[in-house]
């Protein structure tokens, strides 16, 4: 007998197993031949439902529910799911989806996988890409990233308009599109938003993804160059800084983390975030996830406190609350802009972040230290990877000397080159 369910000759009584009805002169195999309870006893083996598909149990006790058909002359079996899984009406269902495929002249089984690639496509947005680039990128970033900001300039400001495209088809044109409104009046902003869709391209190519990872540079040349002009924050000058530093004469958590800041000319960040038990004798410890999110910045910071930093904070200990030194008035710590607005009120330009230039500047044209010393008193990578694999040292007693120095400056001692300022 002539299977066409197989397209090949079978022994009648193989015949049987298959099933068929007879219209005229065409043979048409019958459906639905299995029961639910034949599906659940049958042994291991295989059994036709009619109309190519077929249940395949195994000895290990595993079943797997199989269509058999005919396409272009080439027989093909496709998986339509295992049994625990896919019930007998729903792989009746899902056959009878496929052999209406064969009935239009296409291949199921290519169907079906080119329609796991556009469904894989579309769930492989750009906002889903960089959520996982945010994801595996957490580890190098501040406190884990726990802030958002690494993440924000996207999400303000790019997956609103293009987060939804998949990302295989993203172009410079829909990045210009998002960033255009930005690029001139948030420079800053814009440029780090570009560095992040650089690194989620980079990231949906290594999960084998076909992404343009030039698209970010091809952006920037449509997009032209930026007219926006980068302004360093602006400080005070070193002679004027002991005259500032007197003024903050208020028992204020205020005034005390702004004369510690200066003191140590650390950011404002550690400060704000010091507790009592990150000091052990004169020696700060600011802890890794408190220093600024760049490459190198991955080891806790020790800062070497002069004798006038320790006073300050002993003055600072009656405010202490839940272990921090500078609490705000409700709740957590003083905010960022706390002491930013303190300088504001009195109508200075300079801004608490501008200590560290002062410092910076008194080193150089004050003292004949080494640039090493100086810039490691700033937290600053100092050297290539290489040179920083040899080094073994933080330079902690030569910047305690450093620091007991612009301690003295800072609090008037060296009269000589104090300033006043109005």
């Amino acid at each position: 007998m002539y299977d066409v369910v197989s397209g090949s000759f079978i022994p009648c009584h193989t015949m049987l197993d298959v099933g068929v009805d007879w219209e005229g002169d065409q043979i048409l195999p019958a459906l639905h031949k299995l029961s639910s309870a034949k599906v659940k006893s049958a042994s291991a083996g295989k059994y036709s439902d009619g109309g190519g598909l077929w249940l395949v149990k195994r000895e290990d006790g595993g079943a797997q529910w199989v269509l058999r058909v005919t396409i272009h002359g080439r027989r093909r079996e496709m998986g339509i799911g295992n049994l625990q899984s896919v019930s007998l009406k729903e792989a009746r269902q899902a056959a009878e989806t496929w052999r209406a495929v064969v009935r239009e002249g296409k291949d199921p089984i290519k169907e079906r996988d080119q329609q796991r690639r556009l469904a894989a496509r579309e769930s492989h947005t750009l906002a889903s890409v960089a959520l996982e680039a945010f994801e595996a990128r957490k580890s190098q970033l501040k406190g884990e990233g726990k802030a958002g900001r690494w993440f924000s300039p996207l999400e303000l400001h790019v997956l609103p308009k293009i987060g939804k495209i998949p990302v295989e088809e993203l172009d410079q044109q829909d990045i210009k599109i998002a960033l255009a409104p930005i690029w001139h009046e948030k420079a800053d902003t814009a440029r780090k938003a570009m560095n992040r869709l650089g690194i989620t391209l980079k990231h949906a190519a290594a999960m084998g993804l076909d992404v343009d990872i030039q698209a970010t540079e091809k952006a920037k040349a449509l997009l032209g160059k930026s007219r926006h002009k980068a302004q360093n924050i602006p400080y005070m000058p070193w002679p004027e800084v002991p005259a500032f530093y007197a003024s903050l004469n208020e028992q204020t958590v205020t005034h005390l983390a702004l004369r510690l800041l200066i003191l140590t000319s650390v950011r404002s960040g550690p400060v704000r975030f010091c507790r009592l038990d990150q000091i052990q004798d004169n020696v700060w410890t600011v802890p890794a996830e408190n220093m600024k999110g760049q490459e190198g910045a991955v080891n806790d910071f020790r800062v070497p406190l002069s004798d006038e930093a320790m006073i300050v904070i002993e003055q600072a200990k009656p405010f202490e609350r839940d272990g921090y030194l500078f609490p705000s008035v409700r709740k957590g710590v003083i905010s960022d802009a706390t002491m930013s607005r303190l300088m504001e009120r009195r109508s200075l330009a300079a801004r608490p972040h501008g200590f560290r230039s002062s410092f910076k500047t008194w080193c150089e044209e004050a003292t004949n230290e080494r640039e090493a010393v100086v810039e490691t008193a700033l937290a600053h990578v100092v050297g290539n990877k290489v040179e920083r694999s040899y080094r073994r040292t933080d330079l902690l007693e030569r910047r305690r000397e450093l620091v007991s120095r612009w301690a003295d400056h800072v609090t008037g001692r060296d009269a000589s080159k104090v300033v006043k300022i109005a």
